[in-house]
């Protein structure tokens, strides 16, 4: 979402549907929503877009439970321990919010949480919508509607289940718009960079040293983070978007719904961004599920690095055997860096962005047929493919077939006669003549019985 879109606040009580609204809002199932309360905990942005209308920012934000002075008070299991880090995070949204959608549930009627948090509301000075929310039809509004005009805010009944008067929704926050607000800006070209890592591995940690904003709630709690939560900044004049992910567990380990529809995502997310940041503990040591998720990366041709978080924490001796093991694990992808960085006392973190911006120029590097024969020439003179049954495979071309990773097609009298090892030779001597340190590359043999054309 463009920063100087005007954004309308999303803010309410636990369960009263915030999550449901947002994803119709934005018209995509971005936030994970469940009858159970306290599901979502950090705030998620979206842009809401609708013909011949202007275009606006959204923010879902987790529920907030106040009494009468303001002051948090325990709210369900879901968000228990983390009410005042929800309140946190929805005050900061509200710093830069245009107005606010106070969102009440149609069935509960008005209960106490919602007055107080009404009047917290009332105290920011924002124009506010009150929506009356879980009204499943005009026949049920009245009587559901009625006991929320307490409240002295505008009233709209919607149901964002079963869609009824969403369209009367959109056109009434838009009219708490200012009237500037008629064209989304242009989206400057920006770095999406997918967080992915078992659970307390510290990736929201990350996420917040290298923005410089507490933008995600940090617990020692594993399994904090739920929704994969976009986090947009700017440092050193380039634009990057990070996307914190749930922590992945092995699939027999979780018999959550939630974490289950998280752990989805998360994986969902790595295939979305531009380069993925495998965060590891390194208290902990490389897990299966460390194994896992590295092998899936690598199979998928995922660009990614490996950072191992927490590195102040483990002794010398530990980090170096850690390091050694992590590299016998990569000896099928050597292209991938690894670096040794601390969310806690700043160690390396400078060299993350830098580095994940030098591996997605390197996935869209574009290599001519000329220099690219030339190459091959200049491979197969240093080292000739082997003897296989008694002939040696002839190469007759080569060519780029696409980028994102870069894909390159050798075109041979017999692929078969081409041994797993000596491809290998070949994505080494490529990566060191055309300078792919660690991009993921793809080379694919095909067999052909005369030489092309160039």
């Amino acid at each position: 979402m463009a920063e100087n879109l005007p954004r309308i606040i999303l803010v309410g009580r636990p369960n009263v549907g915030k999550s449901t609204l947002f994803n119709r809002l934005i018209r995509s199932n971005r936030a994970i929503t469940h009858d159970r309360p306290g599901i979502t905990r950090d705030r998620m942005d979206g842009v809401v877009r609708r013909k011949d209308m202007p275009v606006f920012g959204i923010v879902d934000t987790g529920g907030i439970t106040l009494d009468a002075h303001a002051m948090v008070v325990e709210g369900p299991e879901g968000i228990r321990g983390f009410e005042q880090d929800i309140l946190n995070q929805t005050e900061a949204a509200l710093k830069d919010a245009t107005a606010v959608a106070f969102v009440v549930d149609g069935r509960d009627g008005l209960l106490p949480l919602d007055e107080h948090l009404a009047a917290h509301v009332r105290r920011k000075g924002l124009p506010t919508l009150c929506v009356v929310n879980k009204v499943d039809g005009a026949e049920h509004e009245d009587e559901r509607m009625a006991e929320f005009h307490a409240l002295g805010f505008p009233l709209l009944a919607v149901s964002a289940e079963h869609g009824h008067n969403m369209n009367a929704l959109v056109e009434d926050l838009t009219a708490l718009l200012p009237e500037e607000s008629s064209e989304e800006p242009p989206a400057p070209p920006t770095l999406r960079l997918a967080m992915l890592g078992r659970p307390n591995a510290g990736k929201s940690s990350l996420i917040n040293a290298l923005s410089g904003e507490d933008r995600m709630i940090v617990s020692d709690v594993a399994g904090t983070t739920r929704d994969s939560v976009d986090v947009r900044f700017t440092k050193n004049g380039k634009d990057y978007t990070f996307v914190d992910t749930a922590g992945v567990r092995r699939r027999t380990k979780i018999t959550d719904n939630v974490e289950k529809y998280s752990v989805n995502s998360a994986i969902k997310s790595t295939t979305k961004a531009d380069v993925t940041l495998l965060t590891l503990d390194a208290a902990e040591g490389v897990s299966q599920q460390d194994k896992r998720l590295m092998d899936m990366l690598n199979t998928r041709k995922t660009p990614f690095m490996i950072l191992i978080n927490k590195c102040d924490l483990a002794p010398r001796n530990a980090l170096d055997q850690l390091r050694k093991n992590i590299n016998e694990l990569l000896s099928f992808c050597q292209h991938v860096p690894v670096l040794l960085v601390s969310a806690l006392s700043g160690k390396d973190l400078h060299k993350i962005l830098p580095l994940a911006q030098k591996i997605h120029e390197e996935c869209s590097v574009r290599i001519s047929t000329g220099k690219l024969n030339r190459a091959m020439e200049e491979v197969l003179t240093r080292h000739q493919p082997p003897v296989v049954k008694r002939s040696r495979a002839k190469f007759f071309y080569l060519t780029q077939a696409e980028s994102q990773p870069p894909t390159f097609v050798f075109f041979v009298s017999d692929s078969e006669r081409v041994p797993e090892s000596y491809v290998r030779y070949l994505e080494r001597a490529l990566r060191k003549i055309f300078e792919i340190s660690h991009a993921p590359m793809r080379l694919h043999l095909r067999s052909s019985h005369k030489k092309k054309t160039k």
